[in-house]
């Protein structure tokens, strides 16, 4: 979460900068400046996703070294998840805290014509962003352990096109739909690279275990204990 609050504050300052650099009076300048600032927010998050894992890599190492079986306690997998999760739990509070604060009142949406789903699309949307980051950091911790460039591509690919089709609204139809596209099917991307199979979906659904038919053999040799 530090890291991603790192990344937004870089990108704030430069459109900040950027903003009052530009004449203020061209409407058309300053939306160019406000989508400028966010192909900047991402790149500077992936960048910071990328950052953190290079700093996990050399953390995991260290945990490895000094345990007693040469492995490291808590695998690239789990990493790769909190990490996600935690740039996109703290992407979605910023993302819905002025939100709510702006819900208690004293104003209506949509009186003035507005769409009046704005709060409840603004949830699904906050939703989606935080399932994106946590697959997005699935997909990328993996890509970048096996050097898969391609698939950082796709995955800053995919953060540029989520948060251009946000300019879309109020048009809701038009961002919040294709966006859980492209959550649907990032996620199933991101169980496939983390090890996941149709079996085990079809396992799951059908609650059925499986039986275990290994044959447990104990000695009744024990090993001295030491003087």
């Amino acid at each position: 979460a530090f890291f991603w609050l790192v990344s937004l504050l870089l990108a704030s300052l430069i459109w900040f900068v950027s903003v009052h650099l530009s004449d203020r009076e061209d409407a058309k300048l300053q939306y160019g400046l406000l989508v400028f600032g966010a192909a900047v927010s991402v790149l500077l998050q992936e960048a910071f996703r990328f950052a953190y894992f290079k700093l996990l890599k050399k953390a995991d190492e260290g945990l490895a070294t000094i345990s007693e079986d040469g492995r490291s306690p808590i695998s690239l997998r789990q990493m790769a998840y909190v990490s996600g999760l935690s740039f996109g739990i703290i992407s979605g509070v910023f993302s819905v805290i002025n939100i709510l604060a702006d819900s208690i009142g004293p104003g209506i949406v949509g009186i003035h014509g507005d769409s009046p789903y704005y709060f409840i699309t603004s949830a699904f949307l906050t939703m989606a962003l935080v399932l994106l980051h946590t697959f997005w950091g699935v997909i990328f911790f993996d890509a970048c352990e096996k050097r898969r460039y391609w698939c950082l591509g796709l995955v800053v690919a995919s953060h540029l096109l989520t948060s251009g089709l946000t300019f879309l609204n109020p048009w809701y139809e038009a961002s919040l739909v294709p966006i859980f596209i492209i959550t649907l099917c990032t996620g199933l991307w991101a169980f496939f690279t983390a090890g996941g199979s149709f079996r085990n979906i079809l396992k799951c659904l059908s609650c059925k275990q499986e039986d275990d038919s290994r044959v447990m053999m104990y000695s009744a040799l024990q090993v001295p204990f030491e003087d």
